[in-house]
């Protein structure tokens, strides 16, 4: 691949400069890769610039002022390196278009993706999730080191998918990997917003910086007629609403008229049984997950599957027959 098939705007005489990969890890580079010196919590990509170049690297991406050609390095003056990593890796590698979903929140994100990974092979459609638990197909689960991986990693991932054949995914989202950019350059169809409570504050330092990084999904990531579910039982719902209407983008709350309202939730010994309006039609269904915080990630990811093509009938069918996450909320015996 050309250099200027990233950086379109770059200057002409160095467009057609070939390169043979992306890096941020300089320990990592290779001939001809593109070095992406990131200044992160404890090392400073900076600092290791000459180590790319003297393991090859011809092009370095980096926040200081050196623009040009330099010593025949080309360097590349960029605002937001993480961002212009993550905008790369997805034009670097180019995956085929794919219905594509991301969950954020403190709590709840591991269960519903593994719920509506769970919805969409029931009903044979040929689904994957990204996350705590890894990258889950219905080949193999290949383990991974972060809740949401770095750029070139989550890139390669989608692209491998492709042999699969695999168009649905869904993805967590966690606040590190937002606020880093390992997202952007993702066309996202939609997304979910499970709740936010006190975490990784060592991190953002604030409880409001931590949440403008799950934001960050839904002001930036989501594009025009992509959809955001949440329920109205969220302290951040009215913002998340007002994030929608100014965007333009399709609100499905739980617990309210114009989404998904619940008419009865009962307990029958181990199983829940529940009834629902959704969309003027009646249904009802029963689960044997425990614990009434797991309707919420199973509607949620219900709702998800049907803005992924399925029917809701087909979805609710499949209720009763939907696994918890192992560790999250899991039966492990019966007492006497």
């Amino acid at each position: 691949m050309l250099i200027g098939n990233i950086y379109k705007q770059l200057n002409p005489e160095y467009k057609n400069i070939s390169i043979s990969g992306l890096s941020f890890n300089s320990a990592k580079c290779k001939r001809g890769n593109i070095f992406f010196a990131i200044k992160g919590l404890n090392h400073d990509g900076n600092k290791y610039i000459k180590e790319a170049i003297d393991r090859g690297c011809k092009i370095i991406v980096q926040q200081k002022k050196t623009q040009g050609m330099k010593d025949g390095i080309l360097y590349i003056k960029s605002k937001n390196v993480r961002k212009d990593l993550s905008l790369a890796a997805h034009k670097y590698f180019k995956s085929k278009k794919k219905n594509i979903l991301a969950v954020t929140g403190t709590n709840g994100k591991s269960s519903i993706a593994d719920f509506y990974y769970q919805i969409m092979s029931m009903n044979k459609k040929n689904t994957a999730s990204i996350g705590t638990l890894g990258i889950k197909t219905k080949k193999k689960i290949f383990k991974v080191k972060n809740t949401t991986l770095d750029p070139i990693s989550l890139a390669k991932s989608l692209k491998l998918l492709d042999s699969f054949k695999i168009k649905n995914i869904i993805l967590e989202a966690s606040s590190h990997g937002l606020h880093q950019n390992r997202l952007d350059g993702i066309e996202f169809k939609g997304g979910i917003f499970t709740n936010l409570s006190h975490d990784h504050l060592d991190y953002h330092k604030s409880l409001k910086n931590y949440l403008n990084s799950k934001l960050y999904l839904f002001k930036k990531l989501l594009k025009y007629n992509s959809f955001i579910v949440t329920s109205t039982n969220n302290n951040q719902y009215d913002t998340i609403k007002k994030i929608a209407k100014n965007k333009k983008l399709k609100l499905i709350p739980l617990f309210a008229k114009n989404g998904i309202e619940i008419l009865e939730h009962k307990y029958i010994g181990e199983k829940q049984f529940l009834s629902l309006v959704y969309q003027k039609k009646k249904y009802s269904f029963k689960t044997h997950l425990i614990g009434k915080i797991q309707i919420n990630n199973l509607l949620m990811a219900g709702i998800a599957a049907e803005n992924s093509k399925l029917k809701f009938e087909k979805i609710i069918n499949k209720f009763n027959r939907i696994k918890s996450v192992n560790g999250r909320f899991e039966k492990i015996g019966k007492l006497k």
